[in-house]
């Protein structure tokens, strides 16, 4: 248990040292910009498209809209490009003091109900790993850049009757399964990890977009051989995904050590699609299904988006720029195929040195 204890001192050092380093990577105020390389031309383009990590894209009315946790706010940009996010607007500031003023992270932009909505995970002042919860912010307007409204911690625990003694909960994601809402998220079983307690994945059904009304139930846990190579395997960065062509309905995640270049992607199936997604024995888990390579290392926490004419989809993730134990990372994008029985095909990581065919219809 003491060694246990040392490997957390030294993961939550290399946090706060990877925390402090990204902040370095923008101005703060909204505009951020990756050094990285200029378009080749409107038809091309090369990875990384910019820095950072937790990648989320949602793409509305011909635009796309990238969201980022940046100098203790959460920013949004808007392009017509999925290759150039641009135009970053800061929309929400955590506050000085209370549950959520610190370790803001893994925000998702969600549009339900006519509404936008934010999901992000963040704690109160103490060491980065113990007090993280999830929350929700909700669109003032129809404007995702707009103002947001903080509707609260969101509750993530298992005494529903009186939403007490609340769990630890981050990278929070939404799945709207047959008109009723459902939220997915990483976990811990205890709200200290200090018998190592891996991380899960749990989901709960929602009355509305800021409201849990059931307790948590846990559909997966890393027990994997290709998900269990340290002594903190991890269960995180949930994304929903359904396939083009037929009605099967996945959920992908990150797992492994998200600070090392093992990291990777796993995925779960609702089996048949329209089963009860509260039922842990639907949840069928495959993979790994993206993996790094000798060039793209510790690749993960991805979401996924369509290309601006529709015909194309394509992934969005992120890989550590070396091999280095750490959170120093950038966002990358690349296209994706379906199998004929209707299974996403990720391939494998394109290297930085690749030219790459922009997403049909980028250059309309």
């Amino acid at each position: 248990m003491a060694g246990l204890h040392k490997y957390y001192l030294l993961l939550v050092g290399l946090l706060v040292f990877g925390m402090v380093n990204c902040s370095l990577t923008g101005s703060g105020d909204g505009e951020s910009k990756f050094d990285g390389p200029d378009p080749l031309s409107c038809e091309e383009f090369k990875n990384p498209i910019m820095a950072g990590a937790d990648p989320w894209v949602v793409k509305k009315d011909g635009f796309y809209y990238f969201i980022k946790s940046e100098g203790g706010a959460l920013h949004v940009s808007k392009s017509e490009k999925l290759t150039e996010p641009r135009e970053w607007v800061r929309v929400w500031t955590q506050p000085e003091d209370g549950w959520n003023q610190t370790n803001l992270w893994a925000p998702e932009l969600h549009y339900l109900d006519g509404k936008w909505y934010i999901y992000y995970a963040a704690g109160r002042s103490g060491p980065p790993f113990i007090n993280q919860r999830a929350g929700v912010l909700e669109s003032a307007s129809k404007n995702p850049r707009g103002e947001y409204i903080d509707r609260g911690m969101l509750y993530t625990g298992d005494r529903i009757e009186t939403r007490s003694n609340n769990k630890w909960a981050i990278d929070m994601t939404i799945l709207k399964q047959e008109g009723q809402l459902y939220a997915i998220w990483s976990g811990w079983k205890k709200n200290r990890n200090d018998d190592g307690t891996p991380q899960h994945q749990y989901i709960a059904s929602m009355s509305d977009p800021t409201t849990i009304s059931s307790n948590r139930v846990l559909i997966s846990s890393p027990t994997r051989s290709w998900e269990t190579a340290g002594p903190l395997n991890l269960n995180e960065g949930a994304t929903v995904l359904r396939s083009r062509n037929t009605d099967r309905l996945f959920v992908i995640y990150s797992t492994g050590q998200s600070w090392l270049p093992s990291y990777k992607l796993g995925q779960l199936e609702l089996k048949p699609s329209d089963a009860d997604p509260m039922n842990p024995d639907n949840w069928i888990k495959e993979g790994p299904v993206f993996t790094g390579t000798d060039e793209v290392h510790g690749v993960g926490h991805a979401s996924f988006t369509t290309s601006p004419d529709g015909t194309q989809d394509w992934i969005v993730y992120h890989s550590k720029k070396d091999t280095s134990p750490g959170w120093d990372r950038t966002i990358r994008t690349q296209q994706f195929h379906w199998r004929e029985e209707g299974e996403p095909d990720f391939g494998t990581p394109i290297p930085t040195t690749e030219i790459l065919s922009a997403p049909s219809g980028e250059c309309e």
